[in-house]
């Protein structure tokens, strides 16, 4: 017989401390799931935007192969540490902001909220989604930057996400102090000064390439797909009586398809302003990566360029993430479980200080060895 969750607490009935929580949780788990899933589709898919080769189903998968043959399988899978420190975030803030996004709208209020079919509960469910993947794209997007970066550059130019954080903030540096050498900017780049200086000079900005793209394109994506899951589970409970991880992750697909292609467009140019700096093109602003990419490229071959590879990827990602979430929260929220976890954590709270420690050292011996013996190598 399979398992399925067990018989979950009222959301009345945990405080709001603990619905953050496993909000929190859930979304993080969702969100490394799906996008572990897809991580090769969705390399090709930026390798193809950010690029004026003519995309087919049969290029893409030769990508994929090329990149195989050439470099290994793990190979598929480059950036996807950059993804991981993005997505895991980035899905936990926004599931957890969409929650607060529908109190904040009176959307678990029946008589603030409206009947279901109203047109004013309907603005104000497509408003929650919209914000809350606002909220959660704003908190990360440096980390979508530096996950593009990755995503698109040989295995030799970008080892890690840090690197890629890294060779940001020192390009900066450099440019700044008009240093010569660039391993001078590597010593002293932990310095608490140097960090204010990049801020007043550029700062936040070099990492904000292509943001407002980003949110003129989150806006329509995050609201039609949490708009269209919510309804489409509505529609599934009314008429058939129940809901499980069947039709949540059908939902979901069905939503992810539609998000994604509602934002597309904004989406190649984001990619293409993240990545100027590697491509050598110039993309100042939205108007004009627009305009550029459809002279140069058209309509259907440029702005929605590997769209069908979105059509594949987008559904999988979308209906394995809202499915995910649905169960582990839905999980954790059950009887006991809170509870359970919070005592858990107490007792594995110094075992996890060890290991922040240790990472944190391994990280900086790392750097240090790449630092040193690298500049050697290249001397």
């Amino acid at each position: 017989m399979a398992l399925g969750p067990p018989e979950t607490v009222k959301t009345k009935q945990l405080s709001n401390v603990s619905i953050v929580l496993t909000s929190l949780l859930a979304g993080a788990a969702a969100g490394a799931l799906a996008k572990t899933a897809i991580a090769p589709l969705d390399r090709t898919k930026i390798a193809f935007q950010i690029s004026s080769k003519k995309y087919s189903t049969k290029s893409a998968f030769r990508f994929i192969l090329t990149s195989w043959r050439n470099d290994g399988l793990l190979s598929l899978w480059r950036g996807n540490s950059a993804t991981m420190a993005r997505i895991i975030p980035h899905a936990a803030i926004q599931f957890t902001a969409h929650e607060q996004w529908k109190r904040v709208l009176g959307l678990e209020k029946e008589h603030l909220a409206g009947s279901p079919n109203s047109p004013h509960r309907k603005k104000k469910t497509f408003l929650a989604g919209s914000l809350a993947g606002l909220t959660s794209q704003t908190l990360t997007y440096p980390l979508d930057l530096a996950r593009a970066r990755m995503a698109v550059t040989p295995k030799g130019v970008y080892h890690s996400l840090i690197q890629v954080i890294l060779d940001t903030s020192i390009t900066l540096s450099a440019r700044f102090l008009a240093s010569p050498n660039p391993s001078f900017c590597y010593l002293i780049l932990f310095s608490f000064q140097v960090f204010v200086t990049i801020f007043k000079v550029e700062g936040v900005a070099a990492f904000y390439k292509g943001y407002w793209a980003t949110v003129l394109g989150v806006i329509p994506y995050a609201g039609v797909s949490f708009y269209t899951y919510g309804t489409l589970q509505k529609f599934v409970e009314t008429n058939y009586g129940s809901k499980n991880a069947v039709t949540n992750l059908v939902c979901g697909a069905v939503a992810g398809a539609l998000g994604q292609t509602s934002s597309y467009p904004l989406d190649i140019v984001r990619r293409r302003m993240q990545t100027s700096a590697i491509t050598g093109r110039s993309y100042p602003s939205i108007s004009y990566t627009l305009v550029t990419v459809y002279r140069e490229e058209g309509l259907v071959r440029g702005l929605y360029k590997g769209l069908s590879m979105n059509w594949i990827k987008g559904p999988i990602a979308v209906g394995i993430s809202f499915a995910t979430y649905d169960h582990f929260r839905d999980y954790m929220r059950a009887a006991g479980h809170v509870r359970d976890y919070f005592r858990y954590r107490a007792k594995s709270q110094r075992l996890e200080r060890r290991i922040t420690l240790l990472f944190f050292t391994f990280t900086v011996l790392v750097f240090i060895r790449n630092t040193i013996f690298g500049n050697r190598s290249h001397s």
